[in-house]
């Protein structure tokens, strides 16, 4: 992962941001009111926590204390300690939000769709845990049961992210998708957990065609070939969720603080997208001849 790329692209956004911010009336400040100011700016702290997602160490702590505070001191000159870094995460939430919605991906006409569990503990453990008390939920999917969030998650055939959402983990897969798909077109492939005929309807009213496998109990449809072979490749978004939580990290337990949880979600799909090589598949509609319905 090139830092120096990733420090471009968002101390240019973060610019770019303060330009537009200053333009805006903003409230008169009481005399005598203290800014509290760090030595670090934020596009700094950006860079350095998108960084630790793809740098492979385990813990935050390790990452600033062994790799950045001893190597990177003269490309940060204003390095803080890590106590004071860790209170200044939650400062950069808002403006990584917004810089990662400027590094998804282009809409391609093919779109997966998935939901994955975010665990915040072990479900031994749940009865005692107050960190996101009141925010998570009870969740239950092919694995089991699980308590915590629902990431659900729209890329394109070339493995890069359209649209993300953040819900607490017993919320329908299907509530988040009109939402999310509002500027997509072209198909969309998903699960069973997405057959729903309203959604399609819905959908297909916006030009976005929902293509999802069977039920068991549901009677033998005709469907495209090509589609079906789409349909298969659904398993990309699978290796997509092993990437978020694997090698970015972007679940964990030892969260102590909503905001930084957050943080270090849009962090980690930040770096995401700074991958060289993500999971895609290599078939294109347009290079494929026109083929017969098939029964499905």
């Amino acid at each position: 992962m090139d830092i120096t790329q990733i420090f471009c692209d968002v101390d240019d956004f973060c610019k770019q941001w303060e330009h537009l911010w200053q333009q805006i009336p903003q409230l008169p400040s009481t005399r005598g009111e203290r800014r509290s100011q760090s030595r670090m700016c934020v596009s700094e702290v950006m860079t350095i926590v998108i960084a630790f997602h793809g740098s492979g160490y385990r813990t935050f702590k390790e990452f600033y204390t062994l790799h950045v505070l001893p190597s990177w001191s003269r490309a940060f000159p204003n390095l803080v300690s890590y106590n004071r870094f860790v209170e200044l995460m939650p400062w950069c939430l808002m403006l990584l939000c917004c810089f990662l919605h400027t590094r998804t991906g282009e809409i391609t006409g093919i779109s997966f769709i998935d939901s994955t569990p975010i665990n915040v503990c072990h479900n031994c453990r749940a009865h005692a845990h107050k960190v996101f008390k009141g925010l998570v939920n009870w969740g239950k999917n092919s694995v089991g049961w699980h308590i915590g969030f629902k990431l659900h998650l729209i890329i394109n055939d070339r493995g890069e992210l359209l649209a993300f959402k953040l819900t607490p983990a017993n919320v329908d897969d299907r509530k988040p998708v009109p939402e999310m798909t509002e500027d997509l077109i072209g198909k969309l492939f998903g699960d069973r957990g997405y057959v729903s005929q309203k959604l399609f309807e819905e959908l297909y009213e916006r030009g976005l065609e929902l293509i999802t496998k069977s039920k068991k109990n549901m009677k033998n449809r005709l469907v495209k070939l090509l589609d079906k072979i789409l349909l298969r490749k659904r398993a990309v978004i699978e290796s997509v969720n092993d990437y978020l939580k694997n090698i970015c990290q972007i679940e964990h337990s030892r969260h102590r603080s909503p905001f930084n949880f957050l943080v270090n979600l849009m962090a980690g799909l930040a770096a995401y997208t700074y991958l060289p090589q993500k999971p895609s598949i290599d078939i294109y509609p347009k290079e494929l001849p026109a083929l017969p319905p098939a029964i499905f």
